[in-house]
């Protein structure tokens, strides 16, 4: 795999793990199992049976969890820890960078991208739960799990069309995101001119 396409796989798989970090994170465990990628040395245990099984447990638990009201925004908390962590894993594990150094970077960086992708997320869940009482959150759940399951999949099979599509998911959900926060904070202006 040349650098371009590694970079474009890291990239497309720390967006994945943005929105959902263990099934980022599965979705290379098999992909590496079945020999599709070739992980670093110093991740490869990620490609073990043992790594697959307990990630999938844990990517299961992961979306259902987040359908559960409630629930899904207590976790949301937790997984501004969880889905960069498993974003700088994907990086360090699928980039063959030149030093340590670089790699480390590069880590820190896939880390970032999560973290934003996330933020987008939990932000406009928490807007959605702020206007609709929760009632869309499962539905929005849903839809970032196809988009995560999607997007996973083509990062394995198209890396550089999967970096190009997680580019414009980006800016798309950060723009979503901005608009419901907006459309939030109309309403709640509006309620406290009534009361």
């Amino acid at each position: 795999m040349d650098v371009t396409t590694e970079y474009a796989l890291a990239f497309a798989l720390t967006t994945t793990a943005g929105l959902r970090g263990f099934l980022a994170l599965l979705i290379a465990s098999l992909a590496a199992h079945a020999g599709w990628i070739h992980l670093n040395a110093s991740y490869a245990w990620l490609g073990s049976d043992g790594a697959s099984i307990v990630l999938a447990i844990f990517a299961v638990l992961e979306m259902l969890a987040d359908k559960i009201p409630v629930i899904d925004n207590a976790l949301h908390l937790i997984y501004f820890i969880v889905r960069p962590t498993a974003a700088a894993i994907l990086v360090g594990g699928t980039v063959h960078a030149p030093n340590q150094t670089e790699l480390i970077g590069l880590m820190v960086i896939g880390a970032l991208n999560a973290f934003v992708v996330h933020g987008a997320s939990a932000a406009a869940r928490a807007a959605s739960t702020a206007s609709t009482l929760g009632v869309a959150n499962s539905t929005m759940s849903l839809g970032e799990d196809i988009v995560a399951i999607g997007g996973g999949a083509l990062a394995i099979a198209m890396p550089v069309l999967a970096a190009s599509l997680a580019v414009a998911f980006l800016v798309v959900l950060l723009l979503f995101a901005r608009r419901l926060s907006r459309r939030v904070n109309a309403v709640a202006a509006e309620d406290e001119i009534r009361s």
